[in-house]
């Protein structure tokens, strides 16, 4: 009785236990269900549920013209999960799918491909690298070959799609339109980041069997693409401008160089060339230097002339007296670059640069009162940024009155652009309101922002100050004209339109450089025609340390008349006469140009004029000039045996046609006109000697 009495206890006890433990689970069951439920529901879920995101495509920039300067395109990074491949499915189709891929990328042969496919197949190697930045065209193929074309789950294609930035023109602009690589956003990318990016979407996936990710249906939100940016760059200005200041840079191994085209009226920017020289020696679109503030030179004498007038202080036709171009001030001597100046017109002063004539306008005029001549500067807005819509503009100098850098020489130093610092973009700016009869237009970079092909966000242009009325213009206009009439930059005058503007040179010390270092900054700013303004164009180049060439008619202006000639050339803008008309531009006679009778016969049937060129004179090199009575006149154009004859000017097709008749191996660079050739006309010629003709 007491074994079976014990035993029962024991069972007993062992029952209860057992209820207890059960009620042990139920509780907790039911505390995990309560508290726990829903984050390991959640995770449960993750584990066979997730979200993917669903890039938005940014947007494109474009020009008004619908040209296009950056897009998106996709790039993709393949990798391969061996380790889901049916054994079977791999050795019946590893030498196909060996054989395609060596087809695709042609850098190694089937056998090299199949033994790396082989190996990693034997490692159960999950994440085998099969390229990097591939283009959407080889991911297709890719997805079609054998084993792959079974997908993730099966064939193990795992791919990683990424967004490439590309510019189809490569630098044109390229500082301007700005990169977007990962953190790195600059230029336009930058400034309308917010535009472009658009919004991601996204979607859920649920895994199945084999490991594969499937849509669930109903559950995706799409993405919003990116808005398009619509520019004011006009790219064949660009690229004239690009192409002129690049060949000035390289002729005289300059440091950087800088090129601003503005639309007189609008104050769109229709170019901005930055270019800067690398240590390989060659130039790219580095840095944004029309936005960086350096000491203008003599470009900043029209602030000083803006001053005076707008004060009524003085007329352009008033007397100054340069006293052969050296004037002491203190301890210090301003000095002409070239002596001999002495009484004169301030017109002329200003046509021909002279530092010491405007320090002593502007000490004599502002010397007990110089804090007047500084607030003019404030009123031109110079001592603030110019607003275009990039970033990085750096802060003007403007030395004031009282400040521990100013001295009993900063006003006459700062009357001839010392002393101050502004960006070329200022400078571009200040002239333009001149040409504009005196309104100062904020200048911009892009004129609409675009979703789907409709305009969602339009730019005006932007008035920001009328600088000076009416009768100070047209002083300052009058001054401006003399300089390339009569004045340091007359070289640059064309017989086609009339150019208005101002040099400067100044001697640079900033950044580590010393003045004994011998860099300069040449510059160039003035707009065209000179009677009808349409563009202002500014041009800063800063040259290598003690160059043979640094004044600003030198190194800058021919910049702005290559520029002027391209635009003219190309009737951009629609300011240029019509071909039948260019003799009546002038007093002048139409320069001849040479060409072949068919080509001259070609041209005078598409203006419906006659001409008598005989059939047997159609390869024949011919002129054609105006008369004394300014009819068009054309003759055969002699051409001096064993002479190398002069093709500048004239279409490929002819120059080579004419030289090679006389026994000339002809190469060419660029396209266009001749623009200059090897061999000087006039040369002996050398049977079976090389000419080289550079076409614009």
């Amino acid at each position: 009785m007491n074994i079976k009495k014990d035993i029962r206890f024991r069972v007993y006890i062992i029952f209860t236990c057992i209820c207890l433990f059960g009620c042990a689970i139920l509780i907790k069951a039911a505390l995990i269900q309560v508290k726990e439920g829903p984050k390991l529901l959640a995770m449960a879920r993750e584990m066979h549920t997730r979200f993917d995101t669903l890039l938005a495509e940014r947007g494109n920039i474009y020009t008004e013209d619908g040209v296009l300067l950056s897009s998106s395109i996709p790039e993709f990074d393949v990798h391969i999960d061996f380790s889901v491949i049916d054994s079977a499915l791999f050795d019946k189709k590893i030498d196909s799918l060996s054989l395609c891929v060596s087809k695709l990328f042609g850098d190694r042969s089937a056998e090299a491909y199949k033994e790396d496919f082989v190996q990693a197949y034997n490692e159960g190697n999950q994440y085998y690298l099969l390229g990097r930045k591939l283009k959407y065209y080889q991911y297709e193929a890719l997805r079609s070959f054998p084993i792959f074309n079974k997908g993730k789950g099966y064939g193990g294609f795992i791919e990683d799609s990424k967004e490439k930035r590309v510019e189809p023109y490569n630098m044109l602009a390229y500082r301007t339109i700005g990169v977007f690589r990962d953190s790195n956003v600059s230029g336009l990318e930058a400034m309308y980041n917010k535009d472009l990016v658009g919004e991601n979407g996204r979607r859920v996936v649920q895994k199945t069997t084999g490991n594969t990710w499937v849509p669930i249906d109903g559950s995706e939100l799409d993405p919003q693409n990116g808005k398009d940016i619509v520019t004011t760059i006009d790219i064949n200005v660009q690229e004239a401008a690009e192409s002129a200041l690049m060949s000035i840079l390289k002729k005289y191994k300059c440091a950087y160089g800088t090129c601003i085209v503005m639309e007189v009226k609008t104050g769109k920017i229709r170019t901005l060339v930055n270019l800067g020289r690398q240590p390989d020696s060659t130039y790219w679109e580095d840095f944004n230097y029309a936005l960086i503030p350096t000491e203008p030179g003599s470009t900043f004498k029209l602030v000083t002339l803006i001053s005076l007038l707008n004060d009524k202080l003085v007329t352009v036709d008033n007397i100054v007296d340069a006293k052969g171009g050296a004037i002491r001030f203190g301890n210090e001597v301003m000095k002409d670059s070239h002596l001999g100046l002495h009484t004169m017109p301030i017109w002329k002063a200003y046509a021909e640069s002279s530092n010491a004539a405007f320090a002593w306008l502007a000490d004599n005029y502002y010397r007990e009162n110089p804090t007047k001549y500084v607030n003019h500067l404030l009123a031109l807005h110079l001592d603030k940024p110019t607003g275009i819509d990039l970033l990085g503009e750096r802060r003007t100098v403007v030395t004031r009155p009282g400040s521990p850098s100013w001295s009993n020489t900063s006003l006459p130093w700062m009357g001839t652009g010392y002393g101050v610092q502004i960006t070329p973009m200022h400078t571009c700016m200040l002239y333009n309101a001149i040409a504009n009869g005196g309104k100062m237009m904020k200048p911009y970079l892009v004129s609409a922002i675009k979703e789907y092909g409709k305009e969602v966000k339009t730019f005006e242009p932007t008035e920001i100050e009328q600088v000076a009325d009416s009768s100070v213009v047209a002083q300052l206009q009058k001054c401006m004209r003399a300089v390339v009439t009569e004045g340091t930059a007359k070289g640059i005058e064309s017989p086609f339109y009339t150019i208005a503007g101002k040099t400067g040179t100044a001697q640079v010390a900033d950044k580590g450089i010393r003045y004994s270092d011998g860099v300069y900054q040449g510059s160039f700013v003035g707009y065209l025609p000179a009677d009808n303004p349409k563009y202002t164009i500014c041009v800063v180049i800063r040259t290598k340390p003690h160059s043979g060439a640094y004044y600003g008619a030198t190194i800058a202006a021919p910049v702005v008349r290559m520029v002027g000639d391209k635009i003219f050339s190309e009737n951009m803008g629609a300011w240029a006469g019509p071909l039948d008309s260019l003799a009546k531009l002038g007093s002048a006679q139409l320069p001849a140009k040479a060409a072949t009778a068919r080509s001259y016969q070609l041209m005078m049937n598409a203006l419906g004029r006659h001409t008598n060129i005989q059939h047997d004179y159609m390869n024949t090199l011919m002129e054609m000039y105006t008369d004394s009575s300014k009819h068009i006149a054309i003759e055969e154009k002699k051409i001096y045996r064993n002479l190398v004859p002069d093709v500048t000017g004239m279409g490929l097709k002819d120059a080579v046609y004419i030289l090679e008749n006389n026994g000339l191996q002809v190469q060419v660079l660029g396209k266009g006109k001749v623009q200059q050739q090897s061999i000087p006309a006039g040369t002996r010629i050398v049977k079976g000697q090389n000419i080289t003709l550079q076409l614009s």
